[in-house]
């Protein structure tokens, strides 16, 4: 691969530890509004919160739902690190965009909180039409870089991700940090460390 390949990064799960954050916010808010937890956490890594929401909860509660999370997720940034290799990576990656399926304040702060740079190019929930697992964030990125999609390297830590990435006719990295390697099988290559994507570059 050549050394000019963009690389388009998801944020939660890949760049930062924000899990037990956002798996804490989950539980309180399906609590709260009377859903199954269980079942949200085991598909919401990925996804934006509207389209968890749309899911989960029925219409008269969807907006309050929201605010909830967004209250619950702002005010909690304590625990959310860089995950091992992040700073490296960036440091090591000339063109590189952001990708998440969060809201751009959030991911800033979480950024931030976590030590690490914030990228020229973010796109972020509220950015696009269709979150996780369509295309439409990775091909933004693309484009806001002016990268072909198929010259990119989309790196995630989440199957909806995983989708996304294919979906715009990148090359995707996965890493094993909120999924097993199995549950990420769709990817081109699954990364032991994060710090083994330079070696792709």
């Amino acid at each position: 691969m050549g050394a000019q390949r963009a690389v388009l990064f998801d944020i939660d799960g890949t760049l930062v530890d924000s899990t037990a954050v956002v798996e804490r916010a989950w539980t309180a808010v399906a609590e709260e509004f009377g859903a199954d937890a269980a079942e949200i956490l085991a598909v919401c890594h990925g996804k934006r919160d509207v389209d968890v929401v749309a899911e989960f909860f029925p219409e008269p509660v969807r907006d309050r739902v929201l605010r909830a999370m967004a209250e619950r997720e702002a005010a909690e940034l304590d625990g959310v690190v860089a995950l091992p290799g992040a700073a490296e990576v960036l440091a090591g990656t000339a063109r590189w965009a952001a990708v998440t399926s969060g809201d751009r304040a959030l991911m800033r702060s979480r950024l931030r909180a976590a030590g690490l740079p914030l990228p020229q190019v973010l796109v972020a929930a509220e950015d696009v039409a269709a979150g996780k697992p369509a295309p439409d964030g990775y091909l933004a990125a693309a484009r806001a870089l002016g990268a072909d999609p198929a010259t990119c390297v989309v790196v995630e830590d989440a199957p909806p991700g995983v989708a996304a990435g294919r979906a715009a006719g990148a090359m995707v990295a996965a890493v094993t940090t909120t999924h097993p390697a199995e549950a990420l099988r769709d990817a081109h290559v699954v990364l032991p460390q994060l710090t083994d994507l330079l070696e792709l570059l």
